[in-house]
């Protein structure tokens, strides 16, 4: 996914950021935005979970990254110049045969 999101400009401050609290899959800089990308996976034909991976993101777990975004920011933000912090999610379903089935970027989902 940080590939992707660098072919398209963006530029990635940090991939899988842990503290004791969690991890922050993606940190990213796109023009003046801060965009935390929380990344969902699921495969096809799966018993378990929601429909759609990005399903999986729900209250307890939004709240959760951003209490971890203002961790991160705390320890960074005075690196990084930016005016707004934007939350995406991604969700990515592959086939049986681990290849991408289909992805899907919501910008600004919570």
């Amino acid at each position: 996914m940080a590939t992707r999101l660098r072919r398209l400009g963006w530029k990635i401050l940090a991939r899988n950021w842990r503290i004791r609290a969690g991890e922050l899959d993606l940190i990213a800089l796109t023009g003046q935005v801060l965009v935390i990308v929380e990344v969902k996976s699921h495969h096809i034909g799966a018993k378990r979970g929601p429909t759609s991976p990005v399903l999986a993101v729900g209250p307890n777990k939004q709240r959760r990254i951003r209490r971890l975004s203002s961790a991160w920011i705390a320890g960074h933000g005075r690196r990084v110049a930016f005016r707004e912090v934007r939350f995406d999610v991604v969700g990515i379903t592959f086939d049986r045969e681990g290849g991408v089935e289909s992805l899907e970027h919501i910008e600004d989902a919570f």
